[in-house]
């Protein structure tokens, strides 16, 4: 496939593609809230409905015990290779609403540092709706140019920000449906928009929820206090005694099966781009906080993590009520590297949470979702292909990175399908993802519709040799 019938395409096509994406976005597509699933299941016919109209065979919606899979596929020679094209449709609540500049689900297109060229404001821009459609749009012009060189299958589901649950039974019981050689997905960020990259691994995550129950009611402030365990007090010195004043977590055997980088794997990580001032002053704060003995980028690809996501109880309404409260709660995620296991991770934060708790109080810790760490080799087949891909589209040779946010099904995919997943993303980490206004470039919209058909180019290409 010549690049130039790509960006020929794509330039005759701008408008529609872009217009085609803000109707997905205008649909709150918000897996997690009970009040939106009919908005999650509109939104999946939709993409039904745009991958028909793309050229795929075989499209339907595949029920779950949640919400459905969007699968579709095109086998032009069975033996060629099959990319198994995964994504999602759904989306990170909007909440808090106030703090948005623009409606959520009113997409709109604003200039911005960095983006001059202009940004799509909405939930689901980025993540993953702007990445997924890039997909559907890329096979679309592969189809439309009668260029696509090997088979493709789509499976798009709606339950990823909610840990996929459902998504798991359906691959073990599809197993035969999905064979193929490689995954591909978008759902991951680049360095910046002059310096691409390509993540050769996620972490993994255990997430937990956590309950301090104190005395059996609320009590006055006044009368008990200083004589009952304040369940709040007591969650914030548990909580914080999760951590040294290295910022090392201290649960016992928590770092027993991290994998270690040696000082030359370091180095190569440290001559990535990346500027501490500009990362400050994105995020609005005078420095920074992490593990003591590692750098922000190590800290956010290589090393385990232990943070707090929400916490809450007793009064917090208008004005003061001076109570004591019964209870006090808080979400607590780990985000764990290669080798550690969730289960594993789980089992040992809920012992130690446990063994601190003094006798004033009772303790009940509650799993959530979990999911496993990734990491591909830069010697894979699927990994040198994006590359070329990127090094086409950019004018550059894309970085080797790690992303630092989890993708649990990916994991999932080696084990059940024994398929490795590229993680071919074109987001920027500065897109405010499950953020107040998340945004998606045009030029990453539009680089993402230009690089994946060479994706498919040179797959095919070097798998034939």
């Amino acid at each position: 496939m010549e690049k130039s019938i790509i960006t020929a395409y794509i330039e005759q096509n701008k408008a529609r593609l872009l217009s085609e994406l803000f109707e997905l976005l205008r649909i709150p597509s918000v897996s997690a809230d009970s009040t939106k699933s009919a908005d999650v299941i509109k939104t999946a016919e939709a993409v039904k409905q745009r991958l028909i109209d793309a050229g795929a065979d075989k499209v339907e919606l595949c029920e779950t015990k949640g919400f459905p899979v969007v699968y579709g596929e095109k086998i032009i020679d069975p033996k060629k290779p099959t990319v198994v094209v995964y994504g999602h449709y759904d989306v990170q609540p909007a909440e808090p609403l106030e703090l948005w500049d623009s409606p959520p689900y009113e997409p709109i297109i604003k200039k911005t540092e960095v983006h001059p060229e202009g940004a799509i404001f909405a939930r689901g821009a980025c993540d993953d709706k702007g990445q997924m459609y890039m997909h559907v749009k890329a096979f679309e012009l592969m189809m439309k140019t009668n260029t696509l060189p090997c088979n493709v299958k789509f499976m798009i589901e709606g339950e990823e920000e909610v840990g996929s649950p459902s998504l798991g039974p359906w691959i073990i019981a599809n197993k035969e449906r999905l064979k193929g050689d490689v995954i591909l997905i978008s759902d991951t960020s680049i360095i910046a928009n002059d310096t691409p990259s390509i993540d050769t691994g996620l972490r993994g995550l255990a997430y937990m929820e956590v309950e301090v129950v104190g005395p059996n009611r609320d009590l006055h402030s006044g009368v008990y206090g200083g004589a009952v365990a304040n369940p709040i007090n007591i969650l914030c010195k548990m909580i914080a005694s999760c951590h040294d004043e290295n910022n090392h977590i201290t649960i016992p055997d928590f770092y027993a099966d991290v994998m270690e980088l040696s000082i030359e794997e370091r180095a190569e990580m440290a001559k990535a781009p990346f500027d501490l001032n500009e990362f400050k002053k994105d995020l609005n704060v005078d420095d920074v906080l992490g593990e003591k003995g590692y750098s922000t980028i190590e800290r956010t690809g290589i090393r385990p993590t232990l943070d707090v996501n929400g916490i809450w109880g007793g009064y917090i309404g208008e004005g003061a009520k001076t109570v004591l409260p019964s209870k006090a709660f808080a979400k607590i995620s780990m985000r764990l590297v290669p080798n550690q296991n969730s289960e594993k991770i789980s089992a040992i934060f809920q012992k130690y949470f446990e063994s601190i708790a003094p006798k004033s109080v009772t303790v009940n810790v509650k799993p959530h979702h979990g999911g496993e760490p990734y990491y591909l080799s830069s010697e894979n087949t699927g990994y040198k292909a994006a590359s070329m891909a990127m090094q086409e589209t950019y004018g550059k040779k894309p970085v080797p990175t790690r992303g630092g946010g989890s993708i649990p099904i990916v994991a999932l995919f080696r084990k059940e399908l024994g398929l490795d997943s590229v993680l071919l993303g074109f987001g920027l980490d500065s897109d405010a993802l499950h953020s107040p206004n998340e945004h998606y470039g045009l030029f990453n919209y539009y680089k993402g519709i230009e690089t994946i058909p060479l994706f498919y180019k040179y797959y095919t290409e070097l798998s034939s040799k």
